[in-house]
């Protein structure tokens, strides 16, 4: 639709929020009721259309200018307030069709408001001609009409930069691991099956990618290895024929004037037959797999083992091509920057030359961030200057002064942006709110993009959207994985300055008491993190930004901090709040009614603090479509009317102490993500309102089952149908007394799931058995289950069947005698090509006290995967365990003294833990154990002795309650023991061999004060020949 309004063109990032806009429902319904006038709307759109050129040029281009930058700015803020119209008008349109819910003439009365002459309406044509008029007055100043004619005349921004293989000085710093790769992998003795290897390096801009690259390329035994070498930068115009035609005329040392792809590469395909070539592709930006499948056509003439290098920002270029591992460059080390920095800034390239600038080149390296690129930009700035001007240069507000203009950035971080399509710039640009080093997660920044209106509003799943947008972006390097925390992102600080050059003065963030607090009236957009005591000073400015969308508070430590009780009353004046989060702030307990005064509100987090329950005037923000509760441990109900929230896509109500879920959750037909469904006996929402919510995906725990009262109702929730969901809890009450284990089963029963589901967990089932679902083999993508507490049940469910099932844990099944029998079937029915619990990692069994036997599976390959076993408090096991766990690495056994027999055979196993299990037969240990923890009250020293002779890898002994054991046996530990601890037992400390390689010996006994000595030498009246050094002594 949006592209049907503006004929095709191409909109920059700003005006295709608004042209999306535009095409939504409530705008299109007011359109039509022709309650503007024709000739005002199709002078908006002009006068936007107008306005697309200047913008998609400050868009991409630095503007130094200050006046013209004020103009820009100016446009920007009418193009947000054309923005804020429109969504005026969507919300009272919305508002009217939710009051008129319930009565009969509802679709009357909604044509009547854009039918009839009304207020609002009236007011709307009013702010509409001012901000038309605001934007022709600007349209006609001097500096608009200049970018305006400068982009007709067809001089747009595009890529200049065009790269050699010629290496100006043979001098390269860093990256000696990543080098030392590629010439193994160059190397005429490495035979791979490829004939060709496709090598990518990927890395962000100004990385060093064709630094590298050209390293490589120019490297004298490369010349020996290969035939044939050629160099051809491709950039973003991926075109097959002059690619080819480079290849060419670099390979030939000539010029083939042929514009014909079949001739040139016919004439190629001859030139590499046989030979074995080195290409580097530099700069690929190209991600259509047909045109590289087109470019390559003839190098199949080439010999065995060619390779061609690709260099590129983006991760899916890298998959198209490569036919080997990708090498990834990260930013270099402060010191290869301050090499760089000085070759660039000094004649003869070494700064140990100029004794009096080496610090001063240390404090600057440290500014490059790692970016080559930019330790080669500010060394030819510092060229030819003196200390006393490096000094001043250091010290003064250059910096500050260079972000602003924004020549700080290197030209190819912009390049980047510029490539972007429209819809990423403006979620690229909504990342500018987070400081420099922010960790943050993919889910939770999708959820800001749709409350921003960034993902299209005519999809049905904005989150498969956002994933996309989410993972273009980082292909493309803007964001790079946490090193710290895997499911974070974090942005590198040239692109986070990118992002804020880009947003301007439209982002403020509030980053702490060293920084500013002033927030400009301009500000559409907030970030605040926090400090432990947020006071009243630092959102003084606040009612200043009086259009502000996003306030989002941004944790800064473990600390939980405090808020001025008055930010609340400020921020339920800022109607044009769309996104508020007060997440964390422990001394934020309720709500006022005023907060449904931000009628555009989408997104609303209020978790981890302690907040007792929501306003009902919550109810009326009928826009919000993420509400995350997460952690509210005070949380006792949702306002009663939360049905009418029917935007409503994500609620996050884990860890709360909800009693029931408020009466028709089945009208909030959008809702994605539902986290928890609490049921009880009175009145609330029942299990079957569940089957109307059609788009359930991720994770669900349904609470309170012992409150359906009939199976029919767990039917109707229809859980079969939402193939979506991944991970369901279900969940019964531990003090309810009514126990119907009939129906109980049956409710369970219609319960099942949709096959794809991954994880399951039922707690406190009184059922005696599991229906049949449960275990069966078409759950193939489930990879864990967890079954707790289920006192009832009398055998467990055939489990062995499920061919993914990863991690097991079973515990408090009170009543269950054996495992592995003929009743349970717990191995399950597998033909030849599967094995019983084939993929199973972690086997977890506890508190079962009336667990006696555990019958073996005839077939030898059953638990070939597993690494972890442990069993705890199953005090009458008796018969001995699997007697052949090929991979298991770890087996703790606790309190279960019945247990005998011999420990299985193991030879990956590396850590064992036994306690209170002394009927088990311990000798000898495996050899590869490098963990002992034993407690063990029949163990005598020449028990232990035979136990350890083996364990030549021991690194960690712990004994505990050994009351038998006198001392250790010298000579019997091996000397890679590193950790020796002892506790609660009698041991003769005067017998404990030590060892040179001991690092840490801790005795704990009740008849002791505690002694610590660090780094202290072991001496006695007669010490061990080999006298130790023992880093920590702990004595208590």
């Amino acid at each position: 639709m949006a592209g049907a309004l503006v004929g095709g063109a191409v909109l920059s990032a700003s005006l295709q929020v608004i042209f999306d806009r535009l095409a939504s429902r409530e705008i299109m319904d007011f359109i039509r009721g022709k309650k503007l006038e024709d000739g005002l709307l199709k002078k908006l759109k002009l006068t936007l259309m107008s306005s697309n050129a200047a913008l998609e040029y400050a868009e991409n281009e630095p503007i130094t200018n200050k006046s013209v930058k004020l103009l820009i700015d100016e446009l920007k803020d009418a193009v947000y307030c054309v923005e804020d119209l429109l969504d005026e008008i969507a919300a009272e349109a919305l508002r009217n069709r939710m009051e008129s819910q319930g009565q009969t003439s509802m679709v009357t009365k909604v044509s009547r408001f854009f039918s009839s002459r009304n207020p609002f309406e009236e007011g709307m044509e009013s702010k509409l001609g001012e901000i038309l008029e605001k934007l022709e007055d600007l349209l006609n100043q001097d500096g608009i009409r200049s970018l305006k004619e400068y982009c007709r005349g067809g001089k747009k921004f595009q890529r200049s930069r065009e790269t050699s293989s010629v290496d100006e000085s043979g001098v390269f710093y860093g990256r000696d691991g990543e080098k030392e790769a590629i010439m193994k992998l160059l190397h005429p003795e490495n035979l791979t099956e490829n004939q060709i290897d496709v090598i990518p390096i990927v890395g962000m801009a100004g990385v060093g990618k064709t630094t590298f690259a050209r390293f490589i390329y120019n490297d004298v035994r490369v010349a020996e290895w290969f035939d044939l070498k050629a160099w051809v930068c491709v950039s973003d115009q991926f075109d097959v024929s002059r690619v080819t035609k480079s290849i060419l005329d670099a390979i030939t040392s000539g010029r083939d004037d042929s514009q014909n792809l079949d001739q040139l590469q016919l004439r190629l395909k001859e030139k590499l037959l046989g030979k074995k070539f080195l290409f580097v592709l530099d700069d690929v930006w190209n991600e259509n797999y047909e045109v590289w499948d087109d470019l390559r056509r003839p190098f199949t003439s080439g010999a065995q083992n060619s390779k061609i290098f690709v260099t590129t920002r983006s991760e899916r270029v890298a998959s198209i091509m490569k036919t080997v591992q990708t090498c990834p460059l990260g930013i270099l080390s402060d010191g290869d920057c301050g090499k760089i920095l000085a070759k660039h800034a000094f004649v003869d390239g070494i700064p140990s030359m100029h004794r009096d600038l080496e610090v001063i080149v240390e404090a600057i390296a440290k500014r490059c961030k790692g970016l080559p690129l930019a330790a080669k930009a500010l060394g030819g700035l510092l060229r030819w200057n003196d200390a006393d001007e490096w000094n001043e240069i250091l010290d003064s507000d250059l910096w500050d002064k260079l972000e602003k203009e924004g020549t700080t950035i290197p030209p190819s971080l912009r390049l980047s942006y510029y490539y972007l399509p429209s819809n990423l710039k403006r979620c690229f640009a909504c990342c500018s709110i987070f400081p420099k080093d922010y960790e943050f997660k993919k889910e939770e920044l999708i959820l800001v993009w749709m409350a921003e209106g960034l993902l299209h509003i005519s999809q049905k799943d904005s989150n498969a959207e956002g994933n996309k947008y989410f993972k273009d972006l980082a292909f493309r390097s803007f964001f790079q994985q946490s090193t710290r925390d895997k499911s974070c992102f974090v942005m590198h600080d040239l692109i986070s300055d990118l992002a804020k050059s880009i947003s301007g003065e439209f982002v403020c963030r509030l980053e702490g008491s060293g920084g500013s607090f002033e927030i400009a009236k301009n500000t559409r957009h907030l970030s605040n993190v926090q400090e432990q005591y947020d006071v009243l000073r630092k959102f003084k400015t606040l009612p200043e930004a009086k259009s502000l969308r996003t306030f989002l508070t941004l944790e800064s430590s473990s600390f939980r901090p405090c808020v001025t009780s008055q930010l609340l009353d400020l921020l339920t004046k800022c109607r044009c709040l769309r996104v508020l989060s007060l997440a964390k702030y422990r001394n934020v307990n309720e709500l006022p009614e005023e907060i449904g005064n931000l009628k555009y509100l989408r997104y609303l987090n209020l978790s981890q603090t302690l907040i007792k329950c929501l306003p009902n005037s919550l109810s009326t923000l009928y826009y919000l479509q993420t509400l995350i509760l997460f952690e509210c441990l005070e949380l006792v109900k949702l306002p009663k009317d939360m049905c009418r929230l029917i935007n409503l896509q994500h609620l996050d109500i884990r860890k709360t102490e909800l009693a029931r879920m408020p009466e028709g959750m089945d009208k909030l037909k959008d809702l994605r993500i539902l986290t928890d469904f609490v049921l009880d006996d009175q009145n609330g929402s029942s299990i079957n309102e569940l089957g109307k919510l059609k788009h359930l995906r991720g994770s669900l725990a349904i609470l309170g089952l012992e409150n359906v009262a009939h199976a029919r109702d767990a039917k109707d929730a229809n859980l079969k149908d939402k193939k979506d969901l991944k991970e369901l809890e279900l969940l019964w009450s531990s003090d309810h007394d009514n126990i119907d284990k009939r129906r109980e089963k049956e409710v369970l029963e219609q319960l099942e799931p949709h096959t794809n589901l991954e994880r399951l967990v039922i707690r406190r089932y009184r059922g005696t058995r599991f229906p049949e679902w449960i275990g069966h083999s078409s759950f193939s993508k489930v990879v864990s289950v967890e079954l707790s507490d289920c006192e009832y049940c009398l055998f467990l469910p055939p489990l062995g069947q499920l061919s993914s099932l990863e991690s097991l844990s079973i515990s408090g099944f009170t009543k269950v005698a054996t495992v592995g029998d003929d009743n349970d079937g717990f191995y399950g029915h597998c033909d030849a090509w599967s094995k019983p619990f084939g993929s199973l990692k972690t086997l977890s069994f506890s508190k079962m006290p009336d667990w006696k036997e555990w019958k073996l599976c005839s077939r030898d390959d059953a638990f070939s995967s597993l690494q972890e076993l442990i069993i705890r408090d199953c005090p009458k096991l008796t018969n001995s365990l699997p007697k052949h766990l090929p991979s298991l690495t770890k087996l703790e056994i606790d309190s279960c003294g019945n247990l005998g027999g011999l420990l299985p055979k193991a030879p990956s196993i590396c850590e064992i833990q036994l306690r209170l299990c002394d009927a088990l037969q311990l000798v000898p240990l495996p050899c590869g154990l490098r963990e002992l923890y034993i407690s063990n009250r029949i163990i005598n020293d020449s028990i232990m002795e035979q136990m350890t002779e083996r364990c030549t890898r021991l690194e960690k002994l712990t004994m505990c309650c050994c009351s038998n054991l006198r001392s250790l046996p010298e000579g019997s530990l091996p000397n890679t023991l590193k950790e020796l601890t002892i506790m609660d037992g009698v041991l003769d400390c005067f017998k404990i061999p030590l060892y040179t390689s001991l690092e840490s010996l801790e005795i704990l006994d009740g008849r002791m004060r505690k002694l610590e000595v660090d780094w202290c030498i072991i001496s006695g009246p007669s010490p061990p020949a080999s006298v130790i050094i023992c880093h920590q002594f702990d004595v208590t």
